[in-house]
């Protein structure tokens, strides 16, 4: 059986996938349409510092973060002058530090998915004079549902498999920062392989059944063509 500290590390580690998943399809959903549809020279750039986490290492993203968010960096500087303190060892540090790592997972899949919609939806819209922001939610979104769906588990099982980044900017606190992922290092650090067993297996099984998920629900597009 898994013990009660591997228990509040999974407990942790969901709370943490769920809230990153929501703060990315509010800032990732923006980020992607104006991909999608920008024709401006800011496309490149942009779409390669949205897609950096992809090939950076998580120790450097991660060392970049604590100096951004620590008592000297300028995201440290306006937390303390918040009143909110240093976010380095907290939950919230992890949160951040996670939305950075996995928006190319919420961002990439949203992009392709509304660049499908194409056009053509889109003026139809206007010529029965709905507004762009009207289009967006009543034609794009509805459209780019499987984009929508693919975005959401890759962001939920990214983060949950997140070791590097969260180890750099939450350390090892029980109950605070400590993950499952860490939680197995530890397991393994302390030659307890049969609770780290136990406790990959889990992960295991619910990588399997996330991309289950995401592979049954991919729509196909021969059907019906």
């Amino acid at each position: 059986m898994l013990t009660e500290s591997d228990l509040q590390a999974l407990w942790l580690t969901l709370r943490l996938a769920g809230i990153v998943t929501v703060i990315l399809l509010l800032l990732g959903t923006p980020i992607a349409w104006w991909l999608a549809r920008t024709k401006t020279w800011w496309k490149g750039p942009i779409g390669a510092v949205v897609a950096l986490p992809l090939v950076l290492p998580p120790s450097v993203l991660g060392f970049y973060l604590l100096l951004a968010m620590g008592p000297y960096g300028p995201v440290g500087w306006l937390t303390q002058a918040l009143g909110i303190g240093p976010l380095p060892f907290t939950f919230w540090g992890l949160v951040v530090a996670s939305v950075f790592y996995s928006l190319p997972f919420m961002v990439q899949p949203l992009q392709t998915a509304f660049e499908a919609v194409g056009d053509r939806p889109l003026e139809v819209a206007a010529t029965l004079r709905a507004s762009p922001l009207d289009a967006f939610f009543t034609v794009a979104v509805p459209l780019a549902a499987p984009g929508f769906l693919t975005a959401s588990i890759l962001t939920f099982a990214h983060t949950v498999g997140e070791f590097g980044v969260v180890l750099m900017i939450g350390g090892n606190l029980p109950g605070v920062t400590r993950v499952a992922s860490v939680q197995i290092y530890d397991h393994v650090e302390a030659l307890e392989y049969a609770q780290a067993h136990r406790l990959a297996a889990v992960m295991l099984i619910f990588s399997f059944l996330v991309l289950l998920v995401l592979y049954a629900w991919r729509p196909n597009p021969k059907k019906g063509g």
